[in-house]
């Protein structure tokens, strides 16, 4: 863990994160509008954060960049004019991107427009309609269930015209013009797990980052699920080549156990980082393989580009019951996950930042340690033995072939130890940098 994170101030970010996602939780946000510009800004507060504006009909790729959704209100009333649905009361209530209307229809048609959970009877669900012109209403099948016959009152009142796809970017540099990609994606509206709690993490690590000394370049985007990463890689597809690690950030704030999806290439250097960290975690994990479905890792790691791209959650899409309902509420995340998630992710790009390579420059016979005092630079540490074991490991390996995290894997023992030493050895004159 690094030392600006410490146990001390976990539950304190923690917190802060989930205020941060409060903040959001009751703008209505989509693939396109005014409800993501507005939760942009509010990140603009936190980081120095870049709005782009990508104007309806862009082409990008085999895709083109849709027409702007805005919303204003939208309700379902009945017979005697009270609202059995209301937006106001949730934005999830209204099918996103639902064209306006207002018309008074019978039971039986307004069914034909309502979407409700009969296996959760009590949960609204979420529903889009993105690339196909219709409307709709999501409700509890309580509700649904206990509409009486007569004749409805249907008000949606929403645009869909010419505007713009909204994104946000921010980059961070550092020594190297290399760069770690942190994607989430800024589209869901009042769903907190998915992916409010990608938007939260994201703003922290980079409110992390900017305190510490950076080896690598940072670009953080909050966009749009799916045509936010197709629009930003088409306009930028020159600019990929520098990226050489990268995660996307979704679904970790709930209590469930850490995943890591590989990258297409399956065995990146992120994907070992990741898996490295979480096996010192100390805490029960799972890695999946890479799979051309989930996130969108699954365009940044399309044939055309294969970029190192995993994600790391914790329970993944679709795996828990509160995913795409109105349980994916504030109650659902808790700090202390996100806390435990920024973590990991912190110790991520820790180990990435000093996952160097370098030459034993007494590479005949080990050196003698003791005439050096190497042997009781760690006294009085548990690790004593094993900080001996890792300089024997460091030296052995220091060919100009392995990494640190090479060695760290192969050894067995933690890359921070590992790392630690090989700071010591350099110190001493006993290894030196390689281009490797």
């Amino acid at each position: 863990m690094s030392e600006s994170l410490t146990k001390s101030n976990t539950g304190e970010l923690g917190q802060a994160m989930h205020q941060l996602m409060a903040e959001l939780y009751p703008i209505c946000r989509s693939i396109t509008g005014d409800g993501v510009r507005e939760s942009l800004r509010r990140l603009q507060q936190q980081i120095p954060l870049t709005i782009h504006e990508v104007p309806t009909g862009t082409q990008v790729f085999d895709w083109t960049v849709p027409r702007e959704w805005n919303v204003r209100d939208a309700y379902v009333k009945d017979a005697n004019g009270v609202k059995v649905i209301d937006f106001q009361q949730c934005n999830l209530h209204l099918v996103n991107y639902s064209v306006p209307i207002q018309q008074k229809i019978s039971l039986a048609e307004l069914k034909q427009h309502l979407f409700s959970l009969p296996e959760q009877p009590t949960l609204v669900p979420y529903r889009t309609s993105y690339y196909q012109e219709n409307w709709g209403f999501c409700v509890s099948d309580h509700l649904l269930q206990s509409l009486a016959e007569g004749e409805y009152e249907v008000y949606i009142d929403s645009t869909l015209a010419d505007g713009h796809l909204s994104y946000g970017e921010y980059y961070l540099p550092g020594e190297s013009e290399d760069e770690v990609l942190i994607s989430c994606h800024s589209c869901h509206p009042a769903l907190c797990n998915d992916n409010l709690s990608g938007l939260a993490l994201s703003t922290f690590l980079a409110q992390h980052l900017q305190t510490e000394p950076r080896r690598y370049s940072y670009r953080f985007l909050f966009i749009p699920g799916t045509i936010g990463s197709i629009t930003w890689l088409a306009l930028h597809e020159a600019q990929t080549a520098k990226i050489i690690h990268g995660l996307v950030v979704a679904c970790v704030g709930d209590p469930g156990q850490p995943h890591y999806k590989r990258s297409r290439q399956g065995n990146a250097e992120i994907d070992r980082a990741v898996i490295h960290v979480l096996q010192q975690a100390g805490e029960p994990y799972q890695v999946l393989d890479f799979s051309p479905y989930g996130y969108d890792e699954r365009q940044y790691c399309s044939p055309g580009f294969n970029l190192p791209v995993g994600s790391l959650t914790r329970t993944p899409h679709g795996r828990f019951p509160q995913y795409h309902t109105s349980a994916d509420n504030l109650a659902f995340v808790q700090p202390q996950y996100l806390a435990d998630s920024l973590a990991l992710y912190i110790a991520v790009c820790d180990l990435l930042e000093n996952n160097y390579c370098y030459l034993n420059t007494n590479p005949k016979c080990e050196p003698q340690l003791g005439r050096r005092g190497l042997y009781s630079v760690f006294g009085g540490r548990k690790e004593t033995k094993t900080d001996e074991l890792a300089m024997l490991w460091v030296l052995n390996c220091s060919d100009g072939h392995y990494s640190l995290l090479d060695i760290a894997e192969r050894s067995g023992l933690p890359f921070a130890q590992i790392s630690q030493v090989a700071a010591i050895l350099k110190q001493h004159g006993l290894l030196t940098g390689c281009s490797a």
